[in-house]
């Protein structure tokens, strides 16, 4: 059933890529959590919503992109943001697909979350996933997936950092963290998680988008963006953290609660932790 899935994003993303130059236009609609939605973002939902809700097995979907789960029997829930990073179409940067499976109905914790994906459509377009604790790169050629990486673990010796937000809305336990971080890794951040976080899976290091001095409750989505991607970097042998637990033990009350997140290697968010007590 995950390969079904797995199949079906990958099938999925040629279709996406194609799409993507023709629809950079404002839909004049906001999302559930008040962003701003492109023609793509919509149009990008509605496909992946008809394509799994057809899977044997699937019996639920959910999007960062509408209110409400679609029910469609019984089965796994298939959480998904469509295209991550869509505003990034307007300057022809960096966007991506994320996934989240679940074996209960949304909204869960993470500690029942079976596996996670990502598409990249970047120079090449790469998915990555995660499942039964082995974490695995394609690339996607003409909706096939083509392995190009496998059991893939965090490099040792990280390199990188990447954190979201402007400087002057950090809190000052997060100003000291970066801090002491920005002395010995470089700085890489493009404006999309999955452009990130890709990065630190390839490099090694540590992504954040901390709680805010205007957003308490952070920034990104905890079904749709930060379970799957804490799911992934945790299963490559990294962690995650809001600053105090574990992503994957937050359980939240509503489809589209949020909260800060911060993954990487195991020792830069041990680290971060101490900032936090």
């Amino acid at each position: 059933m995950i390969e079904d899935i797995f199949d079906i994003i990958a099938k999925s993303a040629p279709l996406i890529r194609n799409e993507l130059r023709t629809r950079r236009d404002s839909s004049t609609t906001q999302n559930p959590t008040g962003d701003a939605q492109l023609a793509a973002d919509i149009w990008a939902d509605n496909l992946f919503a008809k394509k799994i809700l057809e899977l044997d097995g699937v019996g639920s979907y959910a999007s960062e992109e509408r209110e409400d789960v679609l029910i469609s029997g019984e089965g796994l829930s298939v959480a998904i943001d469509p295209l991550d990073g869509s505003s990034n179409l307007l300057s022809n940067n960096m966007i991506g697909t994320i996934v989240g499976v679940y074996d209960s109905p949304l909204p869960t914790s993470g500690t029942n979350l079976i596996a996670a994906a990502y598409v990249l459509y970047g120079p090449i377009t790469t998915m990555v996933t995660a499942h039964s604790g082995s974490v695995n790169e394609y690339i996607i050629d003409q909706g096939q997936l083509q392995l190009l990486r496998e059991n893939i673990t965090l490099p040792e010796t990280p390199q990188l950092y990447g954190f979201g937000g402007i400087e002057k809305e950090w809190k000052p336990h997060f100003k000291k963290y970066a801090d002491s971080i920005r002395n010995t890794l470089k700085l890489r951040y493009g404006g999309s998680l999955i452009s990130d976080i890709n990065q630190i899976l390839a490099y090694g290091g540590v992504f954040a988008y901390p709680d805010l001095l205007s957003s308490p409750d952070g920034k990104l989505r905890i079904l749709f963006e930060a379970h799957p991607v804490s799911y992934i970097i945790e299963s490559a042998g990294g962690l995650s953290s809001n600053g105090r637990i574990s992503i994957l033990d937050l359980s939240p009350d509503d489809l589209h609660d949020r909260t800060p997140l911060y993954v990487g290697n195991k020792n830069l968010i041990e680290e971060l932790s101490t900032f936090y007590q």
